[in-house]
């Protein structure tokens, strides 16, 4: 079975470009996209003949803001839309569907680029999420996390380390957090395949980086420890364009 990350940067403005074709021309099982920046009911009639599976939505408060979606083939056994907490849950950034044995997290991670106060709100949502799937881990279940985790975790992850040391999305305390993750019981699925790739999934629109080839690897697949055996490959589809970012995709035996 295959999964598919995304941070479309705009549901609406992706399907009318067609960008979202390639996704749906290719099956997954499950998609997951992320800063579809939309209510569900205001995709048109156009736009809802342009998407060939069901979904799943958790939009923001704020209109045009954040929001996830996660389209999938096979009915969910269960579908959770957000993490119960109202701090975070106003904003829209995740998704969880259980099926096929494991529980599939679709997220949409705070950026902490607009200040101090919205790195805090970053960490804490790292920090809570983390906390929600050690109860999970404990309860037996496998885990999938996958999306925009606004954070490059090592300077294998960024073309220029060194000179975004400071930046938020490269800065030791949001780092340390993906550190954590690892070091409970999630495993950075193409990290682990490929230690020493040199490959990006996101480029600044504004300097026209893709170009140049000056990106940064925001989008991850972190899998419980138990589930690695499942993993057969992760790619990312850099050729892919649409987006800020580029689709990623986890490959799995079925259980």
């Amino acid at each position: 079975m295959n999964i598919i990350t995304w941070n479309v940067n705009g549901i609406r403005a992706a399907l009318a470009r067609k960008s979202l074709d390639w996704a749906f021309d290719r099956q997954p099982d499950l998609l997951c996209l992320q800063e579809v920046k939309a209510r569900a009911e205001q995709l048109t009639d156009a736009h809802r003949a342009a998407i060939s599976l069901p979904y799943a939505w958790h939009h923001a408060e704020r209109a045009g803001y954040s929001s996830v979606a996660t389209f999938y083939k096979k009915e969910p056994e269960q579908i959770v839309l957000g993490l119960g907490d109202p701090l975070y849950d106003i904003e829209g950034r995740v998704i969880q569907t259980v099926q096929n044995g494991f529980r599939l997290f679709n997220v949409y991670f705070p950026s902490g680029t607009r200040g101090h106060e919205r790195v805090a709100y970053k960490l804490d949502f790292y920090a809570r999420l983390l906390k929600l799937c050690g109860k999970l881990h404990k309860k037996g279940e496998k885990l999938i996390l996958c999306g925009d985790f606004n954070t490059a975790h090592q300077p294998i992850d960024l073309k220029n380390a060194k000179q975004n040391k400071n930046t938020s999305g490269f800065l030791p305390e949001e780092r340390a957090w993906v550190d954590n993750y690892l070091e409970h019981g999630f495993v950075d699925a193409f990290r682990r395949l490929y230690p020493e790739k040199v490959q990006y999934t996101w480029w600044s629109q504004v300097t026209k980086a893709r170009e140049r080839g000056i990106g940064w690897r925001l989008d991850y697949f972190m899998v419980s420890k138990d589930l690695l055996p499942r993993v057969r490959d992760v790619v990312i589809h850099d050729e892919i364009f649409g987006s800020d970012h580029c689709p990623v995709e986890l490959v799995l035996e079925e259980e």
